[in-house]
Formats: C-alpha cells, structure tokens, sequence
C-alpha cells in the first residue's frame, strides 16, 4: 500500500480512469459487434457511420491509438462494402 498522500492520489486517479476507459472500451465493442451482424447494407452504413465517430472519439480522448482507429475503421469500410 502506498504511504505518500500522492501515491494515495494517483492510486484514486488511476481506477477512476480505468473504469471510465473500460466503460469506453465496452461501448467500442458493442458498436463493433452491432455492425457486424448488420442484416442490410443501409442499415450497415449507419451503423459504421456511429463506429467511426465513436473510434475518432476515443483517439481523442486517449484510449485507443490513431493507428489502431484508422485500421479498424478501414477493416469496418470493407466489410460494409461487401455487404
């Protein structure tokens, strides 16, 4: 267990923001799965249309890395377009 206030801080500061990335990342997956088991191709598009922004939105806020936003997006596309 830590014994400087600071450490103590930073143990409260790291678990909010675990479960807060973890609430995110769980939001990810559930778009992801959604598009996924999409029926039609309209219905598809505006699903992948919600994944998109949702992947830009947590490259911004830090969660996931812009490389791995940029595949999975360019992997969504495909799929989409095959549909």
């Amino acid at each position: 267990m830590a014994h400087h206030k600071s450490a103590i801080k930073r143990i409260r500061q790291s678990e909010k923001a675990r479960l807060r990335n973890t609430h995110y990342k769980t939001m990810l997956k559930t778009a992801l799965k959604k598009l996924r088991t999409a029926q039609s191709k309209e219905e598809a598009v505006v699903l992948y249309n919600k994944a998109s922004s949702l992947l830009d939105r947590l490259v911004i806020k830090g969660i996931i890395h812009k490389n791995k936003a940029a595949n999975k997006k360019s992997k969504l596309a495909r799929l989409v377009n095959t549909l």
